[in-house]
């Protein structure tokens, strides 16, 4: 059932939706709520198909498990059977994995539409969106094939548990309203932006299935999609942090708000709510009234929720807890016995051993015993003075060494070759990426001393990042500025990476390329960067210009760890 929960499309959830309520006119002006309320009330009609009288009932081909779609795709289970389409987990023969299928007749009258909206979002090739695999008509059918992904988790089980933490809130509204800004940009909406539609994977990353496709389905479309999106955005962040529909209805397996009080912030909904995210929420919904009170202009697109979100403090994730360690226990250790009881119990009675006489020494043998310890004892002292003469000599004469000139006068006398530099806090850096983000909420993967994790870049079409900008990286702030000697990076695959440092007086991390200087190149997987000159810094830059090619056929640096040096 967790599979099939995570995996499948979001073509039919719990809330009940009946696509043929939710019309143009509808999603256009009340934006998502009114679309969810028709949808609550079609779940009180009906059992999935449309309800008598309102439009003809398209008829469902009849396919069953074990069925072949072009000899290659076969259907294991089906999830969904509504309005004509269905949905199915099926089977891709060819590559041996498991896919998902939706399915509806030719002669549909979204079929066009469906097919359109399957082909646009596959050529939008943005991992951060299920991607769609094919899209076909044969034999009077249409079909849409797309990625399965029993790993991922979706955001209605996320939310049944209970509401998210300040961080887990924070990456969600931040990677969703990147990935629709992007897929806007490209002029592609969503339109059924609800949790079901959002997946979170095991490594923490967000991913949006049904672009395009589920509001195709269901002939869903909206004058300003743009708003529609955000105040979607919105309803996530809002139930992420108040584990509430940001409506009178329920919703998605959450309860709604109380009827009669309208829209009220998330922190007054549940105490303890971080304040900042309370206010995106309220700005994304656009609530006249809350957002009057709170002197903060509406979002009323995903990049202007994506803007507000990047510009706040970022959420560091809660500290982990560690068990406590079990008291120490002392062992006695006896010899012959290791610890272990004896064979009898002690009856509380200790019998004194028998001490052995000590041997009879004449006084001719304490002399000598004592003649000859002094002997040695002076023999000893005269070589241990000779032998620490030489090395002292021997020292003087070596160079020892010297730390840079330009390093602060409390870090030359601290200054140890080779001494490991704690690395303060880091971001990601990608001046002239169209989000100005790479992954931020997997930084701390580059340098948590653990090399089964990593942070990963976005994936491009080619080694040299689709020639859409020279490099991306992290930025390492060192706390203070102070000597760098070596800079040691892992990498998965072989990876062409830069050194560049800020000047020494900087106060803040550069925002550009040229605020840094490169200071040492490498390529590999192991890559030791050493400054051909002393280095004072504390902003240290590493910058990836070549990249390795990933299983899915995108080009993505991984780094797996970071160690900063003197």
């Amino acid at each position: 059932m967790a599979e099939r929960s995570t995996a499948a499309v979001d073509v039919a959830d719990n809330s009940g939706d009946d696509p043929l309520t939710a019309k143009a006119d509808t999603a256009a002006t009340d934006g998502v709520a009114e679309a969810q309320d028709a949808a609550d009330r079609s779940a009180q009609d009906s059992d999935g198909g449309g309800r008598a009288g309102e439009q003809p009932v398209i008829t469902t081909p009849e396919l069953h498990s074990g069925h072949k779609l072009a000899r290659r795709y076969r259907l294991e289970e089906c999830v969904t059977r509504l309005d004509g389409f269905s949905s199915w987990r099926a089977v891709d023969e060819k590559l041996r994995r498991a896919v998902g299928v939706h399915i509806l007749p030719a002669h549909h009258p979204r079929a066009r539409s469906v097919l359109a909206a399957a082909r646009s979002s596959a050529l939008l090739g943005d991992p951060r969106f299920v991607q769609v695999l094919d899209a076909v008509e044969e034999n009077d059918l249409v079909y849409v094939v797309h990625e399965w992904l029993p790993d991922a988790t979706e955001l209605t089980a996320l939310l049944a548990a209970g509401p998210l933490e300040a961080h887990d809130a924070y990456q969600l509204v931040s990677q969703v309203s990147q990935a629709m800004a992007a897929a806007h940009r490209e002029g592609l909406a969503h339109l059924r932006l609800t949790p079901s539609a959002v997946l979170r994977s095991s490594t923490g990353q967000y991913r949006i299935r049904g672009l395009a496709v589920n509001a195709a389905l269901r002939g869903i479309s909206a004058e300003r999609p743009q708003r529609t999106d955000t105040e979607a955005i919105g309803a996530l962040l809002y139930a992420a942090l108040t584990q509430r529909w940001p409506y009178e209805n329920d919703a998605h397996g959450l309860s709604g708000l109380p009827k009669g009080v309208g829209l009220i912030p998330p922190d007054q909904v549940r105490a303890g709510v971080h304040r900042g995210l309370s206010e995106i929420a309220m700005r994304a919904l656009a609530n006249d009234g809350a957002t009057a009170s709170r002197q903060e202009p509406p979002c009323t697109t995903p990049d202007e929720l994506a803007k507000a979100v990047a510009a706040m403090p970022r959420i560091r994730p809660p500290e982990p807890d560690f068990p406590t360690p079990p008291e120490y226990q002392r062992t006695t250790y006896q010899q012959g016995t290791y610890g272990r009881p004896h064979s009898r119990p002690s009856t509380g009675v200790t019998q004194p051993s028998p001490i052995p006489p000590p041997p009879l020494q004449s006084r001719t043998g304490k002399a000598l015993k004592w003649t000859v310890s002094a002997l040695l004892i002076a023999a000893l002292g005269l070589g241990s003075w000779q032998v620490a003469d030489k090395l002292l000599d021997r020292e003087s004469k070596q160079e020892t060494p010297v730390a840079p000139q330009n390093a602060p006068d409390e870090d030359k006398k601290a200054y140890e070759p080779g001494k490991p530099i704690a690395i303060e806090d880091a971001h990601d850096f990608d001046p002239l990426g169209t989000d100005g983000q790479e992954k931020p909420w997997e930084i701390g993967n580059a340098y948590d001393d653990d090399p089964s994790t990593y942070w990963p870049t976005d994936g491009y079409r080619g080694a040299n990042l689709g020639n859409l900008k020279p490099g991306v990286g992290i930025v390492l702030d060192l706390g203070k500025a102070q000597p760098v000697g070596a800079v040691e990076v892992s990498f998965l695959g072989e990876t062409s990476v830069e050194l560049r440092t800020a000047s020494a007086d900087a106060t803040a991390a550069p925002t550009s390329l040229q605020g840094f200087t490169e200071a040492a190149t490498g390529s590999g997987t192991e890559v030791a960067l050493k400054p051909g000159k002393p280095v004072t810094t504390r902003y240290v830059l590493v910058w990836l210009t070549n990249l390795p090619s990933g299983n899915d056929g995108y080009f993505r640096g991984r780094i797996t760890n970071v160690k900063v040096t003197t």
